[in-house]
């Protein structure tokens, strides 16, 4: 294999994982400006620019034999790859919030949660024992209890200022989510040498 490919989710990661590429020494300038290109050439590296859910698609199919994803869109979609290093940046955490002054756990009623990540939210209650009604929310998903289709949400959550502006208080935190590497399974048998070359260089530059 000339080149390794590379898939990097669009977005917020993308800034970081430019960042640690360049720390690798690799010419991102290509990357920074793409235009329209989606497939870039960065000299030893092919980069693929996808939303998160292909990234994880392109790794688990062979397309790529690399991926950088959100530990969150790991979680949810799943696949039979291997996930090899936790990059450490683009933090933040899964969290269950609900109106603020509200106890969400109070009472025996089934209660309506609003998600974009349905499958994360489905597991955690799943650990609690608790018998909810998951609603797939594609936008805003804070807007879901204020307009009473939800008693809460399992969303990602930053600094919590978009919770505040909406009325809305963590109630109990999930888990921690940053950027993690992922490998394609038959890749790394056939290309060991260049993709663990790849992750040594990663480690060594994220210390």
């Amino acid at each position: 294999m000339d080149k390794l490919r590379l898939a990097i989710t669009k977005g917020r990661l993308l800034d970081s994982s430019i960042e640690m590429l360049e720390r690798m020494g690799y010419d991102c300038s290509a990357l920074k400006n793409p235009g329209r290109k989606l497939l870039l050439n960065m000299g030893g590296l092919d980069v693929v620019l996808a939303k998160a859910p292909d990234v994880v698609t392109c790794v688990e199919l062979g397309a790529c034999a690399l991926g950088i994803a959100g530990k969150d869109t790991i979680m949810e979609h799943g696949g039979s790859f291997y996930e090899v290093l936790d990059l450490g940046f683009g933090r933040c955490r899964f969290a269950l919030a609900a109106p603020r002054g509200s106890d969400f756990f109070k009472g025996y009623k089934t209660r309506r949660v609003a998600s974009k990540y349905p499958k994360v939210a489905r597991d955690y209650f799943l650990t609690k024992n608790m018998d909810v009604s998951i609603i797939k929310i594609e936008g805003s998903v804070e807007l879901a209890p204020i307009l009473g289709l939800a008693d809460g949400i399992v969303d990602i959550v930053e600094s919590g200022n978009t919770l505040k502006a909406n009325g809305l208080a963590i109630v109990e935190e999930i888990c921690p989510v940053s950027a993690r590497l992922i490998v394609n399974a038959a890749a790394l048998k056939l290309y060991k040498s260049e993709i663990v070359g790849f992750i040594d260089r990663c480690r060594e530059v994220l210390k």
